[in-house]
């Protein structure tokens, strides 16, 4: 079947290939409003390179696992291919082929010059050891060798990776080059060129969307977490710092709810020593699906994709949803929440901060050059904030969601690079 036809087959939806859909379904709706032909949506909805490959790891106990890998370059008419590398076992080509494309448009949605690319191993890294993880990625990364490099392709940590995985890549990619490439990944430790504000930068992308979506003071603002990983945590910290009242996070071991407020620091601390938010002695348990359906003022989703269907949007009563995660909102979902008033920033632009600050990290490892901490915070919350003042500019201009806004801004733009450049015979 074409990755280009959205699937009908109840049989073949899986949760990436749910989560192309509703990536191509996005693309669609934009495309129709900026008046694109079908060859260019043909274009736009075709990655430029997709690699499947077997990976053979040799493990601790003497076993010999084989497990799938994947790379999507989605499109690099506006810069080298630039996305996240993950570690889950439901990953597949099709949910690295729609993340690769999300990323796409976030690129050029908050103007920084790179294409959109992702990558994925098929594998549980919690039933890994370290020697395991990195034998695993030092062969992912052999298998990948020919498409990434600082001027091709340039991964980064994402779900069941860190910056330790990103500088076992840079290792093994930079003893095949013979000297070493600090810019062949981002979110890499300080010790091997990476960049002050990338820990938590699209936790704080998060923050600054959502303050500035709210529209009034956050003092008193009531917040739910879904997802207290690696964005949802910082997040729910970054937005009880200033001034919002986090009342219930969830993660895999369950959930937990106080009307009073989470001490978020405190529930970041047990949830680190015991390995989730499960148990929290001053909370009260909450299901998972009681934690959508709370009754308030934001909702941030930070988990998976399709956290958010149509059988659990009508239930939702937060009047502003900011999204953490890639696509944890189905098309489906979207229209009931739009037509039920409730504002969605959308992942391409609440999540951005986290690809903002790789480029920053990207291009002071190109400049051998480094700046402040000061210096990547005021940058970063420049670029959010411009990019969240043009989308919600042209949403209220054209009567669009701010996520059908923020995909004719991102699709726009690389159509009109990808005309610019023209086609070569």
């Amino acid at each position: 079947m074409s990755i280009m036809v959205p699937s009908k087959t109840p049989a073949l939806i899986t949760p990436g290939r749910q989560a192309l859909d509703s990536a191509l379904h996005q693309l669609d709706q934009a495309s129709e409003h900026l008046g694109l032909d079908d060859g260019l949506r043909t274009v736009l909805a075709t990655p430029r390179r997709s690699l499947t490959v077997s990976v053979p790891v040799r493990r601790e106990d003497g076993r010999l696992d084989v497990v799938q890998g994947f790379r999507v370059q989605h499109n690099v008419s506006r810069g080298p291919a630039k996305g996240g590398l993950r570690y889950h076992p439901a990953t597949d080509i099709h949910e690295v082929t729609a993340l690769a494309m999300w990323m796409t448009w976030k690129c050029a949605l908050v103007g920084i010059p790179y294409g959109g690319a992702k990558g994925g191993v098929a594998v549980d890294p919690a039933g890994l050891t370290t020697r395991d993880l990195e034998r695993l990625t030092r062969r992912y990364v052999n298998e990948i060798l020919p498409l990434i490099g600082p001027e091709k392709d340039i991964p980064a940590p994402d779900v069941g990776t860190d910056e330790q995985t990103m500088a076992w890549i840079m290792d093994t990619y930079s003893v095949s080059a013979g000297y070493s490439v600090p810019g062949v990944v981002t979110g890499k430790p300080m010790t091997l060129g990476g960049s002050l504000g990338r820990t938590g930068a699209t936790s704080r992308g998060v923050q600054i969307t959502t303050l500035a979506a709210l529209g009034r003071p956050p003092e008193g603002v009531t917040v739910a977490v879904q997802g207290f990983g690696k964005v949802g945590a910082p997040a729910a910290q970054y937005l009880a710092d200033a001034g919002c009242k986090v009342v219930a996070v969830s993660d895999l071991t369950g959930a937990v709810y106080a009307s009073g407020g989470l001490d978020v620091a405190r529930l970041r601390t047990w949830a680190a020593e015991t390995g989730g938010v499960s148990g929290y002695h001053h909370a009260d348990a909450l299901s998972h699906e009681d934690l959508f359906e709370l009754d308030v003022d934001v909702l941030v989703p930070a988990a998976l994709e399709g956290a958010i269907t149509e059988a659990n949007a009508p239930r939702i009563r937060a009047r502003l949803i900011v999204e953490g995660a890639n696509g944890p909102i189905t098309p489906e979902a979207d229209e009931i929440l739009a037509a039920n008033g409730t504002t969605v920033v959308p992942d391409i632009l609440a999540n951005a901060g986290g690809v903002i600050v790789s480029y920053l990290e990207w291009v002071q490892n190109m400049q051998a050059y480094s700046w402040s901490s000061g210096e990547i915070e005021s940058k970063l919350r420049d670029l959010m904030a411009n990019a969240f003042a043009e989308v919600k500019s042209l949403a209220a201009a054209r009567g669009l969601t701010l996520r059908q806004a923020a995909h004719v801004i991102g699709v726009g733009r690389v159509a009109e690079a990808h005309q610019m450049r023209g086609l070569y015979p």
